[in-house]
């Protein structure tokens, strides 16, 4: 099943995986919304109401130090302050928060007691807020949540407040975060730790450095596409997958050209909270399968390592995947033409467009780390959820050809 590399056309053999028949609206699901979404320019300055009215008391402020600097911190404060809440600190975390800084977290809180938490920033926050509450509620390490619901006692109540149209995290009851020592990603979910209201307000991502809105946007992107094909997809992961990739796709280059166009930002929020709704239902594939390892090994920034891999899996998962691919395209006069081959085009372009990378020699990766690569992609859990089974060979197929 090898190819050349910069190849990544479907196997001819026959082993061929049998395309996807339309079977969505026969998928059985139990779909229960879970967080309230406040949506709109100023909706930021509804916080304290907000948490008042939930009954926060004295809440743990999760922010890291970006937003300390960007002055959205301040901002949080006066109004949490304004409505009579005594707040409590924490912003001693980074990009991929790790079980030392949740740890770090939880020895902050505790000796005042805090009822209440909320994530302010990006992925890292909401995540690492999500890692606090499990450790503050359930006791143990974070390795003991890896998987789903198990979490048995009760959680604090939290609201999200994303500055970045990136994760979707505040959509979702699942924490990522790395292993300290390995740097493996945990995937950490219990209904319980979903974030009781989102406030999504367009203007905080206005102060996204260019960098950030490429790779934080290319991850959303990158949601959208894979959840829309997965094998646990259903009827309602598939329109959120699909609304999430028509408010992306038409706004992802209009926000790196004009990055103060606030409805093209807004499109953007939205788009990111719809693709983490579609992630609940559906999960994720091979091309998170892929990037996770990358992250790990190489520090590699996420959005950027799924800007190399996705139009790569796209691909090779066309053989699987076409019909669902399909969907995602605009109606054309010639429909001919492989679904895969012409998302995958759409995909590099872009990425292109935001200056991200499409090869992963350009990032240092070194070709002997490839086979160890592949063997950890195999055993990512998102990739079970991939329409073309993951192996290790496959992996190692799509890392050459994205090499």
């Amino acid at each position: 099943m090898a190819a050349a590399p910069g190849n990544t056309t479907a196997s001819t053999t026959e082993d061929t995986p049998t395309p996807v028949v339309e079977r969505d609206l026969v998928t059985p699901f139990d779909y229960q919304p879970r967080t309230r979404l406040v949506f709109g320019r100023g909706t930021v300055d509804r916080l304290g109401a907000l948490a008042a009215e939930m009954g926060f008391r004295r809440p743990l402020l999760v922010a890291d130090h970006g937003l300390v600097t960007a002055g959205h911190v301040a901002l949080a404060e006066r109004h949490l302050a304004g409505a009579g809440l005594d707040v409590v600190h924490f912003h001693e975390f980074d990009v991929n928060p790790d079980t030392t800084m949740v740890e770090a977290g939880c020895a902050v809180a505790r000796p005042h007691e805090i009822d209440s938490i909320i994530g302010l920033g990006g992925g890292s926050s909401m995540d690492c807020a999500k890692g606090i509450n499990l450790l503050l509620t359930n006791g143990g390490r974070i390795e003991d949540y890896r998987g789903y619901g198990k979490a048995t006692r009760p959680m604090l109540p939290m609201i999200g407040v994303p500055t970045t149209a990136g994760t979707g995290s505040e959509a979702q009851s699942y924490a990522v975060i790395a292993d300290a020592t390995t740097r493996v990603k945990m995937a950490c979910g219990d209904p319980k730790a979903a974030f009781r209201v989102a406030i999504l307000d367009p203007e905080l991502t206005l102060s996204q450095p260019a960098y950030v809105t490429a790779t934080s946007g290319f991850d959303a992107i990158a949601h959208a596409v894979e959840a829309a094909v997965t094998t646990r997809r259903t009827a309602v992961s598939d329109c959120f997958a699909r609304e999430a990739w028509r408010l992306l796709d038409a706004s992802y280059e209009t926000v790196l050209d004009r990055p103060d166009d606030v409805e093209a930002r807004a499109a953007m929020h939205l788009g990111a909270f719809y693709a983490g709704l579609a992630i609940e239902q559906s999960m994720l594939g091979a091309a998170h399968a892929c990037a996770n390892p990358l992250t790990a090994r190489y520090q590699m920034t996420h959005g950027v390592a799924l800007a190399i891999l996705l139009p790569h899996v796209v691909r090779w998962n066309s053989a699987a995947a076409a019909p669902l691919y399909r969907r995602l395209l605009p109606p054309i006069d010639d429909a001919g033409g492989d679904p895969g081959e012409r998302l995958s085009t759409r995909l590099r372009a872009l990425a292109s467009h935001a200056g991200l990378p499409d090869r992963l020699r350009t990032k240092g990766v070194d070709p002997a780390d490839l086979p160890e690569l592949a063997d950890d992609a195999a055993g990512q859990w998102t990739g079970t959820f991939n329409p073309r089974p993951l192996t290790a060979v496959d992996a190692l197929e799509v890392y050459r050809c994205a090499f």
